[in-house]
C-alpha cells in the first residue's frame, strides 16, 4: 500500500528483541515455505480483532514539548498490527508496545521540526488524496478503508495525522536536500559501467529483512525473532509490510526491495542460500556477522542474452608456421607499444609505423568473438588496452572501448540516476532523523 511509503522506518524489531519463539537455523539455510505475492494486496476479508492488552491513559513520555499518551500508543500499536498483519500474542505484546513508542517519538520530533518551516503545510487535501490512492490500491473506497481500520480500533484521525507529519516529512527532506542528492553524470557511468560488467553473471531479485543484533539485544535474540517473523509470514503476512517496519536495512523503505543482486557480490552464506532458494520461497534466518538475514526469491535469471563490447585493435601479422624468435620479436615489440596505446590513438599509431596493422572491430556480442578474444572482451575494464594476443592470423592488442548489455535487461541511465538519486536522499533523511533525535530531551514517565 502506499501508506508504506511514509511510515519512517527508524524504529527497528523492539517485537524481535523481547520474548520470542525460540527456533535455530540450520547451518544450511533451506526455505521455509513458499510466499503469496499478492499478499497485502487487500484487506482480510473480515476487519480486524482490536486486541485486547491494557495500559494508563496518561502522559507516558515527552519529546520536548510534546507529550505521549496512553491512547496515543495504543492507537499506533493498533495500526501497526494492522499494516503488518503480524498476529499479535500475549509474549509479544509489551515489544510491540515498544515499536510503536519508538514510531510515535520519531513523529514528534518531525512534527516539532515541521513547524520550523510556515510556509510547509500539508493540506487537508493532501491527506484526502493520499488516503484515496492507499483505499484504491486495495480495491476499496476511502471510507469503506477507514471503515475497516476502525473495525479494529483504529482511529481515523489516528491515521490522517500520522499522514499529514510523514507527507510533511517527505516534502522537507526533499526540498532541504534535493541538490545535495544530485548524481553526477560520473557516478551514472560508474554504476552503469557495473551494470554492464556484472550482466553475464547469475542475478537474483530479492526482497531483504536484515535484523541487526545490537538493536534487538543479541545475536540470538536477533534469530528468535527472525524466526518469528518467517513464521508469520509463511502463515500470510505480507513481507514488504513486515519489511517495512521491522528491517534495519535501507531497502527497508521499499518493503525490502534489494533489486538485482549479482553472483558473487554478497556475503557466502548468502550466496549459498540465494542458491538454493526456489523463485517464491522464503528462507529461513540465516545468522551473518552482526545479524540475521531474511530472503524472499522474487526471480532468478541466468544473466543478459547478450553483453556487447566495443574493440580496437593493432596487430603485427604472423602465421603459425613464425619461428619462435619471430613471435618472441613481435611481442616485444608490441608490449612495448601497449602503455601508449589508448582507444583515441590507437589506429593513428598503427598507420604510422611500418609492420602495424590497425582496426576498428566496432559493436560485437562477446560470445561471437574470437575464441582468443573473449576473455579480454569479457572482463578487461573498458579503456585498458590488452597484452598481446596470440591468434592464428598473428599478435594483437585489444583496446575495450565500451561495453554495454544487450537486449531487454539493459540498463537505463535514467532509471539507473533515479535509483542513486533516491538513494542518496534517503540516506541524507536517515542522518536528519538521527541528529534530530540525538538532540531531542526525551523522558520516560514511571
Amino acid at each position: 500500500m502506499r501508506f508504506q511509503r511514509y511510515l519512517t522506518g527508524v524504529a527497528i524489531a523492539a517485537l524481535l528483541a523481547g520474548t520470542a519463539m525460540a527456533q535455530t537455523a540450520p547451518q544450511e539455510p533451506a526455505a521455509a515455505g513458499t510466499l503469496n505475492p499478492a499478499a497485502g494486496q487487500a484487506p482480510p476479508a473480515t476487519p480486524p480483532a482490536a486486541p485486547q492488552f491494557q495500559m494508563a491513559d496518561g502522559i507516558l513520555a515527552t519529546v520536548n514539548d510534546s507529550v505521549i499518551t496512553g491512547f496515543d500508543l495504543r492507537q499506533r500499536m493498533l495500526l501497526l498490527i494492522a499494516m503488518t498483519q503480524v498476529q499479535p500474542t500475549p509474549e509479544n505484546i509489551p515489544a510491540i508496545q515498544q515499536e510503536a513508542l519508538n514510531a510515535l517519538i520519531d513523529e514528534r520530533l518531525q512534527a516539532q521540526e515541521l513547524r520550523n518551516y510556515e510556509t510547509l503545510v500539508v493540506s487537508d487535501e493532501e491527506v484526502n488524496e493520499e488516503l484515496a490512492a492507499m483505499a484504491q490500491e486495495v480495491g476499496v473506497t476511502p471510507d469503506a478503508y477507514l471503515a475497516f481500520l476502525e473495525a479494529g480500533g483504529i482511529r481515523a484521525q489516528t491515521l490522517r495525522e500520522q499522514l499529514r507529519t510523514q507527507i510533511g516529512w517527505q516534502q522537507l527532506v526533499g526540498g532541504r536536500f534535493q541538490s545535495r542528492a544530485r548524481v553526477s553524470k560520473g557516478a551514472v557511468d560508474a554504476a552503469m559501467r557495473q551494470l554492464s560488467e556484472a550482466a553475464s553473471k547469475k542475478q537474483y531479485l530479492i526482497g531483504e529483512i536484515y535484523i541487526e543484533a545490537a538493536r534487538v539485544g543479541g545475536q540470538q535474540a536477533a534469530m528468535n525473532g527472525a524466526a518469528q517473523l518467517v513464521q508469520q509470514m509463511v502463515q500470510g503476512a505480507p513481507f514488504q509490510n513486515v519489511a517495512q517496519q521491522f528491517s534495519a536495512a535501507p531497502s527497508a523503505a521499499r518493503g525490502g526491495d534489494a533489486g538485482w543482486i549479482v553472483a558473487g557480490a554478497v556475503n557466502p552464506t548468502l550466496q549459498a542460500a540465494m542458491d538454493q532458494l526456489e523463485v517464491g520461497q522464503l528462507s529461513r534466518p540465516i545468522p551473518v556477522e552482526g545479524g540475521v538475514y531474511i530472503i524472499y526469491m522474487r526471480d532468478k535469471r541466468d544473466g543478459a542474452s547478450a553483453s556487447l563490447v566495443q574493440l580496437k585493435q593493432v596487430m603485427v601479422e604472423l602465421p603459425e608456421t613464425a619461428s619462435d624468435a619471430e613471435v618472441t620479436a613481435a611481442t616485444q615489440r608490441l608490449a612495448a607499444l601497449q602503455p601508449q596505446l589508448t582507444c583515441d590513438n590507437m589506429l593513428q599509431r598503427a598507420t604510422s609505423e611500418q609492420g602495424l596493422l590497425g582496426a576498428d572491430l566496432g559493436e560485437a556480442d562477446v560470445q561471437n568473438l574470437a575464441p582468443q578474444f573473449q576473455q579480454v572482451g569479457r572482463s578487461a575494464p573498458v579503456g585498458t588496452v590488452s597484452s598481446p594476443v596470440r591468434t592464428p592470423l598473428g599478435l594483437h592488442l585489444l583496446a575495450v572501448c565500451g561495453r554495454r548489455v544487450g537486449g531487454a535487461e539493459a540498463p537505463d541511465p535514467r532509471a539507473v540516476e533515479g535509483q542513486l538519486f533516491r538513494q542518496n536522499l534517503a540516506n541524507l533523511g536517515r542522518r536528519y532523523m538521527r541528529d534530530l533525535r540525538e538532540d531531542a530531551l526525551i523522558e520516560f514517565k514511571q
